[in-house]
């Protein structure tokens, strides 16, 4: 597969999920006004997520998130300058889907939701427990990737587009209230740079990367090669 195919796949791929999310928030948002509430966006999120490493995952990895890709990096799965590349794709993706959703919908709902970037639910919301929140969120979806879609066992199941999926869907209802659940740098990075709101957004790279990071060493360390060498 030619590199210039998987970087295609891959911000086509974070397209879908961006795309996604940041116009159901929007839709929430009046004047529009759709009743979808926390529900319906984790759905969105979690069934275009879904699709797109359905869709990319024979391509690419569909890995759809900086964070994916870097603990693909720490465990010897993807080279350096590949990842670097997949990155750079993974956030143009995430703009163009951040301003084909700043062109259509109206400028109430842009302006009330921040154009859907995820932030901090409230003025309770200290730091700490932002990259905490953000770290355990993003630790269970690298988890489920490394279950679901790296991990023969759990590939024999082929539900792996889903798993994915069903995790950022859970995520987003257990913690969307208190960090806007993001679990995904590039998801951050289009509408902050659209919208230009770059408040909290370093949380949003290191929290998601420190999660993704441990939880690929721990399944790759611990539960892969262990049975890899038993």
């Amino acid at each position: 597969m030619n590199t210039t195919s998987k970087l295609l796949a891959e911000a086509i791929g974070t397209f879908f999920l961006c795309f996604a999310g940041i116009a159901a928030i929007l839709s929430t948002q009046a004047p529009i006004n759709s009743g979808a509430g926390l529900l319906g966006i984790a759905l969105a999120h979690g069934l275009a997520l879904s699709i797109a490493v359905s869709a990319f995952g024979g391509v690419s990895g569909g890995h759809v998130n900086p964070a994916v890709t870097i603990g693909f990096l720490v465990t010897g799965r993807i080279t350096v300058g590949l990842a670097v590349l997949y990155i750079m794709s993974q956030c143009v993706g995430a703009t163009i889907a951040a301003a084909a959703c700043n062109y259509i919908f109206p400028v109430e709902a842009v302006e009330t939701a921040k154009l859907g970037i995820p932030l901090p639910g409230g003025e309770w919301v200290t730091m700490p427990i932002l990259l905490v929140a953000e770290f355990i969120m993003t630790f269970l979806l690298m988890t489920a990737v490394f279950g679901t879609a790296v991990d023969e066992r759990g590939k024999i199941v082929n539900i792996g587009g889903l798993a994915i999926g069903l995790t950022v869907a859970f995520d987003i209802l257990a913690g969307g209230s208190v960090t806007g659940a993001s679990m995904n740098p590039a998801r951050s990075f289009g509408p902050a740079l659209v919208y230009g709101h770059f408040d909290f957004h370093w949380c949003y790279w290191l929290a998601p990367i420190a999660g993704a990071t441990v939880a690929a060493l721990i399944y790759h360390s611990f539960i892969l090669e262990s049975d890899e060498n038993g």
